[in-house]
């Protein structure tokens, strides 16, 4: 049985990344807007609101949460990029889920933003250089994160998400 909160498996990084990792996780993240309206393409207001899972988000509050903390990633990666190892602010992730914006607004909100935000963050990725990479940011719970860290967070991150809607999917027969 697959497991429904981590449908590809916990995030797990291994060290520095190599240029083919790179190119690979940066791809990843560019196809995060196409796949995410894909995943959720068709479906009723009804599927919208079921969890992935029991006690987990509902296929809404995910749409919602992936620009949420895609954005935050962006803004993480231009602040490690113009300053030295700055601390971030973290932010609670389950309670913005339950925020009344995520319950009022149409999805095509969100997937248009995403779409907007990832133009923009996948521009600032391809110009990052070498020495570039080994620059972080201090997170709170997390200490020191390197922005090829970061890349591979986000590139898990977004198959996650997509992971919890299609294997939804699958299980439903939607």
């Amino acid at each position: 049985m697959t497991d429904l909160q981590y449908p590809i498996g916990k995030f797990h990084f291994d060290g520095t990344l190599s240029e083919e990792q790179k190119q690979k996780y940066l791809h990843d993240i560019s196809r995060v807007p196409t796949d995410l309206r894909a995943a959720v393409s068709g479906l009723s207001e009804s599927q919208l609101d079921t969890p992935y899972r029991p006690g987990g988000w509902t296929v809404r509050q995910v749409t919602h949460h992936v620009p949420d903390s895609h954005m935050n990633a962006y803004i993480r990666f231009k602040l490690a990029l113009t300053e030295e190892n700055p601390t971030i602010k973290p932010y609670e992730q389950q309670r913005w889920a339950e925020l009344g914006d995520t319950a009022s607004t149409p999805i095509e909100v969100s997937l248009t933003m995403v779409e907007s935000l990832h133009d923009r963050w996948v521009r600032l990725l391809r110009s990052i250089d070498g020495d570039g990479w080994r620059r972080s940011f201090r997170h709170p719970e997390m200490g020191l994160v390197s922005l090829e860290k970061n890349l591979a967070i986000y590139s898990w991150h977004g198959r996650h998400h997509l992971a919890h809607i299609t294997e939804l999917r699958k299980r439903n027969s939607w």
